[in-house]
């Protein structure tokens, strides 16, 4: 299993068989990435929809997918790991060269800064690819602490609410 870890994080990418263990026995999670899994998993905007969508796009997409989707968030506390939250791309670059991220952090680990340290490295891991120039994230109104997150981590507003009724944030690459 790929680990990265990030201060205070430790990110492993979502694989088929998390994704299918999540869909299917969520309670077997925590064996596969050796970690406790709260009651309240799975967390904010990653929910089914979003776990089927990334089993998909793996599936698909090959070895090329592997780590353009989820990630998962997790303490690096021992002896048992945490998994706190969940991260990652809607997949790889464009033609433009930009990518879109998107987060959640479980709410009894929020207002400890992961959420902004899971954004960054985010970040950072899309602009280590040299044809990366933009990171998107987009978040609603509503949502003031996405926004302190995203303002935190070098985002810049950058037009008006979509369709969707959100707020679309860009980082472009220094």
């Amino acid at each position: 299993m790929i680990e990265s870890t990030c201060g205070r994080l430790v990110l492993i990418p979502s694989t088929t068989l998390h994704l299918r263990t999540e869909l299917e026995a969520p309670h077997r999670l925590g064996e596969l990435l050796e970690a406790s899994v709260s009651p309240d998993w799975p967390c904010g905007e990653y929910d089914q929809d979003a776990m089927r969508y990334f089993l998909e796009c793996l599936e698909s997409g090959g070895t090329a997918a592997e780590g353009w989707y989820g990630w998962y968030a997790l303490t690096p506390h021992e002896p048992i790991r945490a998994l706190v939250g969940a991260g990652g791309y809607f997949g790889p670059p464009d033609e433009n060269g930009g990518v879109e991220i998107g987060y959640s952090i479980l709410p009894e680990w929020r207002r400890h800064g992961l959420a902004t340290l899971l954004s960054e490295t985010l970040v950072a891991r899309a602009f280590d690819i040299p044809t990366v120039r933009c990171v998107r994230a987009r978040t609603t109104p509503e949502n003031t602490a996405s926004i302190r997150v995203l303002e935190r981590s070098g985002f810049q507003q950058c037009g008006s609410l979509d369709g969707d009724g959100r707020i679309h944030f860009e980082r472009m690459r220094q």
